[in-house]
């Protein structure tokens, strides 16, 4: 990929880009300045709190927390990859990124971004083993299994991220160079290149689309088995397995629904995409620890121990 971007980057007349950004008012740059700013504050130590969490407590050791432990760490990944850019970008006149460095935020938002939805989708069929397949569970979701569908999760996302990257970095970039977005993504620059674009669109499509579109079947059958399941279950049982998954649809809704729009359709009104791109780039980020914090009686109750430890040892 190095030899290339060096490559690619000799081909183009273009060296770096201009990023637009979210406004380019003054004043609404400034409110979303401090907004952005206090957002990735809360999705950084929301996260983190949950890793530190999860790795501390004894209590939290079933696969469910070891999936939402790797998610967290993702999600801090995933949004340090656009999120302190854009936050910088907000005070400063010249919004310039180097063409290689716009490449590597291209791989980086998509890694990462992939990732998360396959760790998502073997959440959700950790929650289906749990609860159609209960007396299973133990010799279905080992630890050893799980391990291999995290790697597998990180292994897919560097392949997809990949693909997308080498794709991209054929392109030829002779001007213009401002990218109406405020992170470099494949449809903004689909835009720019001075070639047709429309096979490299449909692949991209494909690519991404599809990757998203799957993943969201399979969860959203993988609840409809839960749900048709749940039937004999009595009012109590179906209470709490509701509970155990209503966090990780949530999740779900936040992050699919608006990948989906943009990634499944051609490239089009980036005005609307980018707008949209602020949920799962950086609201989803920031919701999941809330969500999955104030859902759930057991991570409650481990950061409380966690906090009166560290008190008591002070």
């Amino acid at each position: 990929i190095a030899n290339q971007l060096i490559n690619m980057e000799n081909a183009s007349s273009v060296k770096e880009f201009i990023l637009l950004g979210l406004s380019e008012n003054q004043a609404v740059q400034k409110i979303c300045f401090v907004m952005f700013l206090f957002f990735y504050m809360v999705i950084v130590a929301g996260n983190l709190l949950i890793v530190i969490t999860v790795i501390s407590s004894q209590c939290l050791n079933s696969p469910m927390y070891f999936f939402l432990c790797y998610l967290s760490f993702v999600d801090i990944c995933y949004s340090s990859v656009t999120a302190p850019k854009m936050i910088a970008n907000f005070l400063v006149e010249n919004k310039t990124i180097s063409f290689v460095g716009c490449i590597a935020q291209l791989f980086g938002v998509h890694f990462f971004g992939c990732t998360e939805i396959f760790i998502l989708t073997v959440m959700a069929y950790d929650r289906y083993v749990a609860i159609c397949r209960p007396l299973h569970y133990t010799t279905l979701m080992t630890r050893r299994v799980c391990g291999w569908m995290v790697i597998g999760s990180w292994v897919g996302g560097f392949v997809h991220s990949t693909v997308q990257t080498l794709l991209t970095t054929q392109l030829p970039f002779c001007g213009p160079n401002k990218i109406d977005h405020y992170f470099c993504d494949v449809h903004p620059l689909l835009q720019l290149a001075c070639t047709n674009t429309y096979a490299m669109g449909i692949i991209v499509v494909a690519n991404s689309g599809m990757i998203t579109l799957s993943c969201f079947f399979i969860l959203v059958m993988s609840y409809v088995v839960i749900l048709v399941s749940l039937k004999s279950q009595t009012s109590k049982g179906w209470h709490k397995a509701l509970s155990t998954c209503g966090s990780h649809i949530t999740v779900v809704i936040l992050f699919f629904g608006p990948c989906t729009f943009i990634y499944i359709h051609p490239s089009g009104n980036l005005s609307a995409d980018k707008s949209v791109a602020v949920f799962y780039t950086v609201i989803t980020p920031m919701l999941n620890p809330l969500i999955y914090a104030l859902r759930n009686k057991e991570v409650k109750s481990a950061m409380r121990k966690l906090w009166s430890r560290k008190v008591g040892s002070e």
